[in-house]
C-alpha cells in the first residue's frame, strides 16, 4: 500500500520552499503559500484530510489526472493550469513532492528578474 502524506506534511513541505510565505487571503480555512507574491499552493484546512491545489503545466496536468487517482482538475481554480490533489487518496509521497516542487518552480520562473533578486532566489540551494 502506498503511504499518503498528511495535510501537516504538505504544510511543512510548502513552508520549507525558498522564499515561501504563508498567507490566509481567503480566510482561516485555506493556507496559501506564495513566493514573490504569487501563489504556488493552496491547502484546504477544512475537513479531516483536505486537499491541496497546485499550479501545473497544462500538458502535465492532463497526464497526472489520467495517471493518478488523487489528482483532479483544480477546485475553484483555472482547471487548465491548476490541479487539486486529494490527500485522502493514496499517493506516493515522491509524486506529491514533485508536484509541489513543479508548482513552485513554475511560479518562480514567472517572476521578474527584480522579484527573483529581491528574494535572492538565484542563490537558493
Amino acid at each position: 500500500m502506498v503511504k499518503r502524506w498528511s495535510r501537516d506534511d504538505v504544510l511543512r513541505y510548502c513552508e520549507q520552499q525558498w522564499g515561501a510565505v504563508e498567507d490566509y487571503p481567503f480566510g482561516d480555512g485555506v493556507a496559501v503559500y506564495k513566493v514573490g507574491g504569487k501563489m504556488f499552493a493552496l491547502v484546504n484546512l477544512d475537513g479531516p484530510d483536505g486537499f491541496v491545489n497546485l499550479k501545473c503545466d497544462p500538458d502535465l496536468a492532463l497526464e497526472l489526472r489520467d495517471r493518478l487517482d488523487a489528482v483532479r482538475p483544480g477546485y475553484h481554480a483555472d482547471k487548465r493550469h491548476w490541479n487539486t490533489i486529494d490527500l485522502d487518496v493514496p499517493l506516493d509521497p515522491d509524486d506529491l513532492r514533485e508536484m509541489i516542487d513543479h508548482s513552485y518552480e513554475l511560479v518562480v520562473a514567472g517572476l521578474t528578474k527584480k522579484a527573483r533578486a529581491a528574494l535572492q532566489l538565484d542563490d537558493a540551494p
